[in-house]
């Protein structure tokens, strides 16, 4: 398979990570998501992300000071009401964005959260920024849903002008650390859904070995379009169709021949 790397590629300019614990910036959030981890999950999309990913859907998510500013008690409030339900039901999920751009509010959020609440605790992340903090940032993490992007790096740099190894990196820490792990892979017709790509994908996901719980494999899909002209950047796959389920089924049995759970 050939490809060109994307033109005139026109993004807002990278933010620097937020480093304060005791407040951040907050895009949004949902009480009610069943696609963001085990069970039903409260979920915090923070603002700031670092990846221009091609595909993402909601770019409005880049800038960190698109976000409203709260605190860690803003946050316990949020979630208090429902953590009766939660407990029992799924827990709280820190999403993007990257989270991990505001790295010290969310350890802060995620204590306070384990420690008062009992919630179970996951955090959706490419891991890219995972070496700026230490070992015992994750303890209050149940389980890390890693977005691996593509397995080659030079295709990854083009989907998403980031560099892939910090990813590996971090999922080679996870299993250090013995974190339990969601893989998470967009399949994106002409850039993530080549037979020798998925198979690359998963051998290095099988590679892994037990702290892998589950491949979630995520059709493409068109719903974040309209939000790009509002960020002042192209959207490069206007023309890109969503996979069949039959498509993103055949992904998934890769990964299953590997002997891992797949959805």
């Amino acid at each position: 398979m050939t490809f060109e790397l994307p033109r005139a590629r026109i993004e807002p300019p990278l933010c620097a990570p937020h480093a304060a614990a005791c407040h951040g910036f907050l895009h949004s959030l949902e009480s009610g998501a069943a696609v963001d981890g085990p069970g039903m999950r409260f979920v915090f999309f923070l603002s700031g992300c670092q990846f221009r990913c091609l595909y993402c859907h909601n770019p409005d998510t880049w800038k960190l000071h698109n976000g409203r500013e709260v605190s860690v008690e803003d946050l316990l409030a949020e979630v208090a009401p429902l953590a009766s339900f939660l407990k029992f039901a799924g827990g709280v999920t820190f999403s993007g964005g990257e989270p991990m751009m505001q790295a010290e509010f969310v350890n802060a959020t995620a204590r306070e959260i384990k420690a008062r609440l009992g919630l179970h605790v996951a955090l959706d992340t490419q891991g890219h920024l995972h070496a700026r903090v230490a070992d015992d940032w994750f303890d209050p993490i149940d389980l890390v849903m890693l977005d691996v992007k593509h397995i080659d790096p030079e295709r990854h740099q083009a989907l998403t002008a980031q560099a892939l190894q910090p990813t590996l990196d971090c999922a080679a820490r996870m299993v250090r650390l013995g974190k339990k792990m969601r893989i998470r892979y967009v399949l994106v017709p002409g850039w993530t859904d080549g037979a020798d790509e998925v198979a690359r994908m998963a051998d290095y996901v099988a590679s892994l070995g037990p702290s892998v719980e589950l491949v979630e494999v995520l059709p493409f899909h068109q719903l974040g379009r309209a939000k790009w002209a509002g960020v002042g950047t192209a959207y490069q796959l206007s023309d890109t169709p969503t996979p069949s389920p039959d498509e993103a089924e055949a992904a998934r049995a890769v990964f299953r021949a590997r002997g891992l759970i797949a959805c």
